[in-house]
């Protein structure tokens, strides 16, 4: 039997673009074809509607339109690369139920279809609201290596993997979508290295890059030899074609060993997700670039490193709107930063918009004491003219809040919180930091000071973050334990928390969902992202120490 090259098409589809999505899959197979000498080409899990195609799926023209592409495939593909095998995901309907596919392409001819078995409903999945489970495997032949083929979940599950074993697949080869969070590459592989021995095969993992909205997929698609050593390891963040040729030696088929991407650290790992994020969000909405305020603070700094290396300085517009309880340094290194990294910059003041508002409503407030009213106008006015240049420039506006903050509430409803897009929204303040001096390691990006100066939203005289949060490291460690591990406050308490502390800022959160609600979508960095991963009530009678 001869070698058998297999290629990994790492690719960023766009939910909905049935069609471009096709177009660029018939192209990915041309140049596997040419370039690597492919037999087989390997897509990831629902690659010509993208991932998630959410209620996308219920639309009445879904299932002529996919038709029309797989055809539109087999057609062309049969003209350059008749020998070439292709397994590609899509969703499609089946004796009227609809399923999660892998479809099998060769010489122009669709030989079967591989239907989802383990459907995922939990955290970011909700499949049970879309499809059906499959309930059989499919092992397609091809130049002598029996394919046995998987999708996704299939793999967590471990019960599909047994399957395809149990019908002789050869190589199991799993088409994926699989949503990035912190550490989740390692967490991979340590399941995929354990269901290869379990079965004693290699196994392909071919996953999606890119961002979705919320979710961001990093790639990283890989082959593993039967006892569970790395082969191939594609690079993270990037799309591209792998190649990796297989040979039959007694019996089996094994990987040759090629490139091999190092894990990427966690910090690079989870500035790359913000980056992947926020360049797909506003590429894929058709945004000429962002705007957003520069205040001379960590998080709207960290912001437009992100965004420069997102989209380069010239898609890019920072705005300093000072008020007078805006500090010199803020304004000095605010202009630094942008000189630094080469974005259209300019000042606003705010004072006489403020003191309109203010003398407006002068009369309403008569009698009244001063409070955050106040202060909010000042991030009020922020928001409008932002927007304004928004509107203007077709710029989307990026907000720069993140997680501890949007979490306790310690944001502006129609202020800071306007905008489209907020790439931090799922970074807590500790890592913020953290993210800060990593990335101003490889270039410098940030000021100095801007990162060692204590933080605040200088909306008061001499104003600070810990006047009225506790220090970050403490509320995130109150945070994590409460969001991510659904821990109890009395839990927390027991942790080795203040009472005060923890009671103070567990009722921060629940109060503060509404808030939240009418955010911006941000990039989903953790294991329970504010949004489509946690679904609480706005208006709830849940006590805080339950």
């Amino acid at each position: 039997m001869q070698d058998l090259t297999l290629v990994m098409a790492q690719l960023d589809p766009l939910v909905g673009d049935i069609d471009g999505n096709a177009a660029a899959a018939i192209e990915a197979v041309r140049e596997a074809r040419i370039e690597h000498g492919a037999d087989v080409v390997v897509f990831s899990e629902l690659f010509l509607t993208g991932y998630p195609p959410e209620d996308l799926l219920l639309r009445s023209a879904m299932e002529s339109r996919l038709q029309q592409a797989l055809t539109r495939m087999a057609d062309k593909i049969a003209r350059f690369a008749p020998e070439t095998l292709v397994l590609i995901g899509y969703p499609g309907m089946r004796d009227g139920q609809r399923y999660n596919l892998a479809g099998a392409l060769l010489g122009g001819h669709w030989l079967g279809e591989y239907a989802k078995q383990a459907l995922p409903n939990y955290q970011v999945f909700d499949e049970d609201r879309y499809f059906e489970p499959g309930g059989t495997p499919l092992v397609i032949e091809h130049q002598g290596a029996r394919l046995g083929v998987l999708i996704c979940e299939d793999l967590w599950d471990g019960a599909p993997v047994r399957q395809a074993a149990a019908a002789d697949a050869d190589i199991l080869v799993t088409l994926n979508a699989s949503p990035f969070h912190l550490d989740k590459p390692a967490e991979r592989e340590r399941l995929f290295a354990e269901r290869a021995r379990e079965v004693a095969k290699p196994l392909v993992y071919v996953n999606a890059i890119g961002g979705q909205d919320e979710l961001v997929f990093d790639g990283g698609s890989l082959v593993l030899e039967a006892s569970g050593e790395v082969a191939v390891r594609a690079p993270f963040w990037q799309a591209g074609l792998m190649p990796v040729r297989f040979t039959p030696a007694n019996g089996q088929w094994r990987p040759q060993a090629g490139e091999r991407e190092p894990l990427p650290e966690s910090e690079e790992n989870l500035y790359c997700a913000l980056v992947t994020g926020l360049r797909d969000y506003v590429n894929k909405s058709g945004f000429q670039g962002v705007v957003m305020g520069l205040s001379g603070g960590i998080d709207s700094a960290l912001s437009l490193a992100i965004a420069v290396d997102a989209l380069g300085p010239d898609r890019v517009h920072a705005v300093m709107m000072p008020y007078h309880y805006t500090a010199e340094i803020s304004q000095a290194d605010a202009a630094e930063q942008a000189r630094m990294l080469g974005v259209g910059y300019e000042v606003m003041p705010i004072a006489p918009m403020v003191e309109a508002f203010s003398a407006t409503l002068a009369e309403s407030f008569d009698g009244l004491d001063a409070d955050t009213t106040e202060e909010n106008l000042q991030s009020r006015v922020r928001g409008v003219l932002l927007m304004a240049i928004s509107n203007k420039k077709g710029l989307m506006v990026q907000t720069t809040g993140n997680k501890s903050e949007m979490a306790v509430g310690y944001a502006t409803l129609y202020g800071d919180m306007v905008g489209g897009y907020n790439a931090l929204k799922d970074v807590y303040k500790s890592w913020v930091y953290r993210l800060a001096r990593w990335r101003n390691l490889q270039e410098p990006a940030i000021p100095e000071r801007v990162i060692t100066r204590p933080p605040s939203a200088e909306l008061a005289p001499d104003q600070q973050d810990s006047d009225s949060l506790p220090g970050y490291d403490v509320l995130d460690g109150i945070l994590e334990r409460y969001i991510e591990g659904d821990m109890s406050a009395e839990a927390i308490v027991a942790a080795g928390f203040e009472a005060e502390d923890v009671y103070r800022v567990v009722k921060l959160v629940d109060r503060n969902e509404y808030k939240r609600r009418q955010a911006p979508v941000g990039v989903r960095v953790t294991l329970r992202g504010f949004g489509r991963d946690r679904r609480y009530p706005i208006v709830n009678g849940w006590k805080p120490g339950e």
